[in-house]
């Protein structure tokens, strides 16, 4: 079973920057996607970024001027760096993957980080 286990979340505020970190176990290329997800209170969960095993990103329209998500595959991590942080995105950040040769949706998920921004 693939385990993701997402970091650097915490209380942070208006304006501020973070990245959060995301370590698989195995290598990067059992994947043909890593994204990051997030779940506000009382709301669905969204999809914030995703990358592709190729490299290519995607992103939230909410997000897509302030939010980079990037790998290092050596280090079988994920990062997701957000900057002018708003109070709205206060969440549960959720580091997902989607197994090579799968569509749809992810297959594995992390246990989750809480950002909470102060205004």
């Amino acid at each position: 079973q693939v385990q993701l286990v997402e970091s650097g979340g915490g209380l942070q505020q208006a304006g501020g920057s973070l990245t959060l970190s995301c370590v698989h176990d195995g290598s990067f290329f059992i994947f043909n996607a890593m994204a990051w997800y997030r779940q506000a209170p009382g709301r669905e969960r969204e999809l914030v970024a995703l990358i592709t095993i190729g490299g290519d990103t995607n992103y939230a329209h909410s997000v897509k001027d302030r939010c980079t998500i990037s790998r290092d595959i050596a280090k079988n991590t994920v990062y997701l760096q957000m900057n002018s942080l708003k109070p709205e995105d206060t969440a549960v950040y959720y580091c997902a993957a989607r197994a090579a040769g799968r569509t749809g949706g992810m297959d594995y998920w992390g246990k989750g980080t809480l950002i909470t921004v102060s205004s």
